[in-house]
């Protein structure tokens, strides 16, 4: 069963197109990653699906009903957790949830069994009571989860919910949305550029320039890259990048100031590439020389020919999701 399809979905901001017929499909249970630079399309692709946003054409359905015909029913099937903070800070961690409650009609006892019950799988009940002002940004994104997940939602929605955060509270803030996956069974699609959140995701979508690039596991889009990856700095990178097209019929990309290569048995190979750039009338030399498995920067790099720009998110793509919410309710 899918939790959400989309097909040929479009959205237009006049002569640009920001989401250029987009077509996937979501499992349920399923984690399931939306990978692209900023201003690919991502948050623009969730706004559809949150009924924040009308497309242009195309259509899309969440937990079964339609985006724009049922959008009520939508919304009171999916959880928010957006890049941009969306609390209130001169409430109480349980004050926001309670108003939450409110908007979703949650009765009251089902509200005191259900916060108890996030409080402390987000480690929050010992600060239910303090001002969401004094809590530190890993705390705020953990009680965004908890919120999020408050009404018992069919999907929920991670639009960049690390951005800006620790590695270690990053890691923390896994933990407890894999756990909630586990415990609630529920779907959850994710938008990020942080190239470790990915290896979360069941399957993930590649996006660029407002169009699907690729689709599949993580593992099976780092086979697409093959090889070992090789990283080469030299003093001249286009004469060494020529010289070893010409020696082993391998293209080198450049990116930024590296050149990188895709070989079998890597190991094998770097004793050959250092002979070849260091001999002849103009040798080459090279500043260092790493190798690696293909990770899914590598597979990026392949399908778009560019690195992820690794850069917050611009404040005029954010997704203020309950004020948007409130008002549109």
């Amino acid at each position: 069963m899918n939790t959400i399809e989309t097909r040929e979905l479009v959205r237009k901001f006049g002569d640009l197109t920001a989401v250029d017929k987009v077509t996937f499909q979501v499992k349920q249970g399923e984690i399931f990653g939306l990978l692209g630079p900023n201003g690919a399309g991502k948050t623009t692709t969730i706004k559809m699906l949150c009924t924040l946003l009308r497309p242009t054409s195309g259509t899309a359905t969440v937990a079964g009903y339609d985006v724009v015909h049922q959008r009520t029913k939508v919304r009171q099937s999916i959880g928010l957790v957006f890049q941009d903070p969306s609390l209130d800070d001169r409430l109480t961690a349980m004050q926001n949830l309670h108003f939450h409650a409110m908007l979703f009609n949650i009765p009251g006892d089902v509200f005191k069994e259900r916060v108890s019950e996030l409080l402390e799988i987000v480690e929050l009940t010992e600060r239910a009571k303090n001002e969401v002002r004094t809590f530190s940004g890993g705390m705020k994104r953990r009680l965004e989860i908890a919120r999020g997940l408050l009404h018992h939602p069919q999907v929920l929605f991670l639009d960049e919910p690390t951005l800006g955060l620790d590695p270690q509270t990053r890691h923390h803030i896994w933990e407890y949305i894999i756990a909630m996956r586990k415990k609630e069974g529920l779907s959850i699609l994710l938008t990020t550029h942080y190239m470790d959140e990915v290896e979360h995701a069941d399957r993930v979508l590649i996006i660029d320039h407002g169009q699907v690039v690729a689709l599949d596991t993580p593992e099976r889009l780092k086979g697409m890259v093959g090889g070992d990856v090789i990283t080469l700095k030299t003093e001249n990178d286009e004469i060494a990048a020529q010289r070893l097209k010409e020696k082993f019929q391998i293209e080198a990309r450049r990116v930024k100031e590296e050149l990188i290569l895709e070989v079998p048995r890597g190991d094998k190979f770097i004793p050959k590439l250092l002979s070849t750039l260091g001999n002849g009338t103009r040798a080459i030399e090279v500043h260092s020389v790493s190798l690696r498995r293909p990770s899914m920067d590598d597979v990026f790099i392949k399908m778009t020919g560019h690195a992820i720009r690794d850069e917050e998110a611009s404040a005029k793509d954010g997704l203020r999701a309950n004020v948007h919410m409130r008002r549109r309710r």
